[in-house]
This record gives structure tokens, sequence and C-alpha cells, in this order.
């Protein structure tokens, strides 16, 4: 099983989730998301490991992007694309580990699949 955080170096709480998943003597592949986007299809599989049926539950939605996107008034697979092609508005840290992911939010939340 492969062991991956979608990571932001400069995002305390990504910091703290990737010490936490590495004080447990993991070496999770750290994916740089906001440089290495990941797919509409691979947030949709985040999304249903995470068990989220809106993809708004992993945006950011104060950040600027959200709001001159119009994305407020947009569902489904346009907020997905939105993500794919704008990854800033992820939520961070997302921590996948094989069929299973959390969102490290707070970092302590990624135990239950490690």
């Amino acid at each position: 099983m492969s062991l991956v955080i979608w990571h932001n170096p400069r995002c305390s709480k990504s910091r703290q989730t990737l010490a936490l998943i590495e004080e447990k003597g993991l070496s999770p592949d750290i994916r740089l998301y906001q440089e290495n986007a990941p797919t509409a299809d691979e947030i949709k599989a985040a999304l249903m490991m995470l068990g989220l049926d809106d993809p708004r539950a992993l945006m950011r939605k104060g950040e600027a992007e959200y709001k001159e996107q119009g994305l407020a008034e947009k569902s489904g697979h346009a907020l997905i694309e939105a993500m794919a092609n704008t990854p800033k508005l992820i939520e961070r840290p997302v921590v996948i580990n094989g069929e299973k992911a959390a969102l490290g939010r707070p970092p302590e939340s990624v135990l239950e699949i490690l």
C-alpha cells in the first residue's frame, strides 16, 4: 500500500500532519499538490475515500479564487474541475493510505488510517 500526503509546506496543519506521520515511523510519498495538481479523477477518488458527497467539503471557500470563479453557484463536476485547475482551492492536507483517506484537520484525524 502506498501512503501519500497532498502537502503544502507553507501550511502549519500540513507540516504538523507530516510530522505526526513521520513520528509513527512512516515515510509517505509527499505530493506538493500545488505544483503537481491532482487530476479531476484523483480528486473524485479522494472524495469517495473521504466519504464526502459534496466536493465543496474539500474546498477552501475563503480563497479569493473561490469567489473570483463564482464557485458558490456551482456544484458537482464543476467544483472538482475547479480544484484540479486551481489546486490552491483544495483543503489540506489530504492523506491517502491505500483505499482510505483522511483530511489532516486536525492532524490527529489521520491516525485512524495509518
